[in-house]
């Protein structure tokens, strides 16, 4: 019993001073990707916070699935972490034989952002408009084309989930990530890109892209000017990408709650606030013990809506 309650003091003990030497966060898409770019902000606001370095690993490709699979098989110990958006839950739901099982091998812990995507073209592209563009792409049948930052992302569906809703057919030209989507959208060599607001919206807001629609309900605070995909002919339309940190799932399950309540505690600070808004995001207010609930209902969400669009992503 000695021997036992030792080991248990010792191991709260590593606990508390957590982290004592530099912490990886992984992630699986490009650089100067929205997830690249807000899992960058955090990583500097929590290296500020616990004074220790935290950096990125860039891991792009396979739909963030490489940066997953590296985390799911990695120690244990809370020095690397897996900074996600809602692709994980999509390939979950889609892709039965990956090399891991994300909501086995992954431990959900803490959300952090959750924004529309924001529907670009470039700027001199004909349709002004959703309406416009929809007219365009019935007109044209199978003509058009839209980008996403990777098969099964959240990207790509919010395009395939538009095309199902609005009767239209494009052809799907999948990237490594958001910004070389986003740069063949600026030059006329794609039709269209539901790109993550942190990718999307600089490019519009310079005039580099036209910006068409958000896929919020509402209109989004940091661009009140652009109408939403559903005021403009597609009521029922809504897509969000949300952003979080994962942990292997044999994370102890103290060390697991400090890292989330420590992620938590640097969110609330007034300058990651102000980081992350500078970034067009927007906060994902939920809690360490939401967030675990919210990511395989996730799953299964995502498992419905490819099934009832009938997509392969072999």
């Amino acid at each position: 019993m000695r021997a036992l309650l030792i080991l248990l003091f010792a191991a709260c003990a590593a606990h508390a001073q957590y982290p004592a030497k530099p912490v990886r966060v992984v992630v699986g898409y490009a650089a100067g990707s929205s997830t690249d770019i807000v899992g960058r902000v955090m990583a500097d606001r929590l290296g500020a916070y616990w004074k220790q370095n935290v950096y990125v690993e860039t891991r792009a490709g396979a739909a963030g699935n490489l940066a997953a699979d590296a985390v799911a098989k990695a120690p244990a110990d809370g020095y690397t972490l897996l900074f996600a958006q809602n692709g994980l839950a999509i390939s979950a739901a889609a892709l039965p034989n990956l090399p891991f099982n994300a909501e086995r091998d992954l431990l959900p812990l803490a959300p952090v952002a959750a924004t529309p995507h924001i529907l670009i073209v470039a700027p001199e592209f004909p349709a002004k408009s959703v309406r416009e563009l929809i007219a365009r792409a019935k007109a044209e049948p199978g003509r058009l084309s839209f980008a996403s930052s990777g098969v099964g992302n959240s990207d790509h569906l919010c395009g395939e989930l538009f095309n199902l809703m609005a009767g239209i057919s494009a052809i799907h030209v999948p990237y490594k990530g958001g910004a070389p989507a986003a740069t063949d959208v600026m030059g006329g060599r794609i039709g269209y890109y539901f790109a993550g607001m942190p990718v999307g919206l600089p490019l519009a807001k310079a005039g580099r892209a036209r910006a068409l629609g958000v896929t919020s309900k509402a209109r989004f605070p940091g661009a009140p000017d652009i109408p939403t995909v559903a005021e403009q002919g597609l009521p029922d339309y809504e897509a969000t990408l949300w952003q979080g940190f994962f942990a292997p799932a044999s994370t102890p399950a103290e060390l697991g709650a400090k890292i989330a309540a420590d992620i938590q505690a640097t969110l609330a600070l007034a300058e990651t606030r102000d980081k992350l808004q500078g970034a067009g995001v927007s906060l994902f207010e939920s809690s360490p013990a939401e967030f675990k609930r919210f990511f395989p209902a996730e799953v299964e969400k995502w498992r419905g809506v490819v099934r009832k669009a009938n997509l392969k992503f072999d």
